[in-house]
């Protein structure tokens, strides 16, 4: 609302476009810290309506989830019964309540689905608007369930595999011309590639018009990037000389930004004479990487040949290849590496600032510069564009941060080491000059009164669309959360047996609560549907391969497309957590429970038509399905109260809804 930039490590923008578009339809002026989950809104805070679009969202999965049963050539009540079924799942309900974006992600991963069918079921009429309309909406949905959450990607890559099944099967229909069959997979290839990709591109679009000025989350973007937004580096930058040149004062700022970004650093402490390991230093001046703006990260870039500290005239500009050396703006010591280990890795060389203790120890103070993402041989050094390395003349070690933080005599600042380039490069070895000014003062009074003064000079450089587009998506990729343990933090094994629960908020004097907390039956009975389904699934596909049909050939078709939809949205929407190195929560599972869901009503209703035998049979399943769906609708009225949270309950009566040891029921001790 306040167009400052974020960056979430949650997804892509599109989801948090849709929450802002609520809260600026309730005229939501942005002025509210989220910072504490449960925190009372204060009165400029709509609620109403920054949960609407999650609400709506939640209410329509309910009729699509009819009618993806209804597309699949399920009868009446099968299809009610999905609907139900997703009407009365507590969980869903308490997710769907709130400002948070699984409902969001859940209904385009319906619209995708039912869109792909209601294409399937029209393939009757090849190219007509219908048929058009529904395979369009299914690739637009498949990058708004990507641009919401990035695990929206197994829901578009299983809808992409059934659409390469069938397009597999349309390129082996005889009755069709090759020019016919071309134009189905080149329509095919435009909706459900081109589109998508190009939506995508269209919320990182959007996103970066929109949030333009600097703000906290900017810090750990590229020099560049943050120069684009208004404020903040791009008000220091403002007027910074392009072009390097020797004698320019710069700051160099590590491209990494891991564990956190820093600055090239040194200060007038030297390392310590003999480490806590046993192991000697060469007592020179300590070189570091500081996370903070600090005077001591200005360097003046200094050419070996001459004596000045100064710029000539005209500037002589530094390029790709050429030798120079860092003199450290406030000690006026040169960047020195040699052959003693760095102090917290051995194995690498120990950076300092060369002090000369008469001793058999001369300097080594030669860098070759080496531009990695130069255009020829010849680029010149820009500032703020040219991502750098510095190759050490005498021992060809690389200027790098290891991250590791040094000692208190280190004030606990990272480490700077000199790595040898056998190890292959990386971005830890990569640098930017950030702030930059031409030296004018040759006496070192008056250039360190220099060096805090600001430059005048006017340049843009801001990056195009698709570089920070990429550099966004990198970020966002590579964003790790705090690793530490949550309380509310689960596994993926806890959530199919639902043996954890999330407390969203208690009310600040009663006892009223809300928790994401499932209904039991449902879960239970979804989980025990996937399995039969599997069964049966096999035991049919074992009696075909004998030649012996179970099924009408319509029927096993629908079976097995029904399976692959469902099963395998439960699977690749649940399966691939196994494999994340993330903090997890119970509401990561709920896009693959809607699938399972939607697969119980299909599991029962085969049963009903293909195994119970008799009509007498077929009744009392059908009596029995009738009283397990008055026990969810039970269990639904029991958890009303944690899903809603409009009831104060006493301690007695939450202690009787703590069904399970695991679930966090909070109880006041007053």
């Amino acid at each position: 609302m306040k167009r400052i930039f974020f960056l979430d490590g949650s997804g892509p923008p599109f989801g948090h476009m849709l929450l802002a578009l609520g809260g600026y339809l309730g005229g939501f002026d942005g002025n509210f810290l989220w910072n504490r989950i449960g925190a009372e809104y204060s009165g400029n805070v709509p609620v109403w309506s920054l949960r609407l679009l999650p609400a709506l969202a939640g209410a329509l999965s309910v009729p699509m989830a009819y009618q993806v049963l209804s597309e699949l050539h399920f009868p009446h009540c099968a299809a009610m019964g999905a609907a139900l079924l997703l009407l009365i799942e507590n969980a869903l309900l308490t997710q769907s309540r709130l400002m948070l974006l699984e409902s969001v992600l859940i209904f385009f991963n319906l619209l995708a689905v039912l869109s792909y069918l209601k294409f399937l079921n029209s393939q009757d009429r090849p190219f007509s608007p219908s048929w058009w309309f529904w395979l369009t909406l299914t690739g637009a949905a498949c990058s708004c369930a990507v641009g919401t959450r990035y695990t929206g990607i197994f829901t578009y890559l299983l809808v992409l595999g059934v659409a390469v099944v069938h397009a597999w099967h349309l390129i082996g229909d005889q009755t069709l011309s090759n020019v016919r069959v071309l134009c189905h997979l080149l329509a095919r290839a435009v909706a459900l590639l081109v589109v998508p990709v190009v939506m995508y591109l269209l919320f990182f679009y959007v996103h970066l018009i929109l949030l333009y000025r600097s703000g906290p989350h900017d810090q750990i973007m590229s020099s560049a990037f943050q120069a684009g937004l208004e404020g903040g580096l791009a008000r220091i930058t403002q007027g910074q000389p392009l072009e390097v040149a020797f004698g320019s004062q710069v700051t160099l700022k590590s491209v990494f930004g891991k564990p956190m970004p820093c600055w090239l650093h040194s200060h007038q402490s030297t390392y310590p004479v003999i480490y806590e390991s046993g192991r000697g230093s060469s007592h020179q001046q300590q070189v570091t990487c500081y996370p903070f703006k600090d005077v001591n990260n200005w360097w003046i870039v200094k050419d070996p040949g001459r004596h000045q500290l100064v710029v000539s005239s005209p500037p002589r500009p530094v390029r790709h290849g050429d030798m120079v050396q860092l003199v450290h703006g406030m000690t006026t010591r040169f960047l020195n590496t040699h052959d003693v280990a760095a102090p917290l890795s051995p194995h690498s060389q120990e950076v300092s600032c060369y002090i000369d203790y008469n001793i058999s120890m001369p300097s080594q103070n030669l860098w070759r510069l080496d531009i990695v993402n130069r255009e020829s041989d010849t680029e010149v050094w820009k500032t703020i564009l040219s991502e750098v390395r510095f190759v050490h003349v005498n021992t060809s070690a690389i200027l790098k941060v290891s991250g590791a933080h040094l000692p208190d005599w280190g004030f606990r600042q990272l480490e700077v080491v000199g790595e040898k380039p056998s190890r292959g490069s990386h971005e830890s070895m990569v640098w930017n000059v950030e702030e930059h000014r031409y030296g004018k003062s040759q006496e070192q009074k008056e250039r360190e009164l220099e060096l805090h003064s600001p430059t005048q000079i006017d340049i843009s450089r801001n990056l195009s669309f698709v570089a920070r587009f990429w550099e966004l998506q990198w970020r966002v990729l590579s964003l790790r959360s705090d690793d530490s343990e949550h309380k509310y933090s689960s596994t993926p094994l806890d959530w199919v047996t639902l043996d954890t629960n999330i407390a969203y908020w208690l009310h600040p004097k009663t006892s009223a609560q809300i928790h994401l907390l499932g209904n039991i039956v449902i879960w239970a009975s979804a989980g025990l549907a996937t399995v039969v389904y599997l069964l049966l699934f096999s035991w049919y596909l074992l009696r075909r391969r004998r030649s012996s049909c179970s099924l009408p050939e319509d029927c096993w078709l629908r079976w097995v497309l029904a399976g692959v939809l469902c099963a395998g949205g439960w699977a690749v929407n649940y399966l691939p957590f196994f494999m994340m190195e993330k903090t997890l929560f119970l509401y990561h599972y709920l896009p693959a429970l809607t699938f399972q869901i939607l697969l119980l009503p299909v599991v029962l209703q085969h049963v009903s038509d293909h195994l119970c035998r008799s009509q007498l049979q077929r009744s009392l399943f059908s009596a029995l399905v009738v009283a397990w769906f008055a026990c969810a609708c039970h269990v639904f009225i029991m958890l009303r109260p944690l899903t809603y949270g409009d009831t104060a309950l006493s301690p007695g009566a939450l202690r009787a809804l703590r069904w399970k040891d695991s679930w966090d029921i909070l109880i006041r001790k007053h």
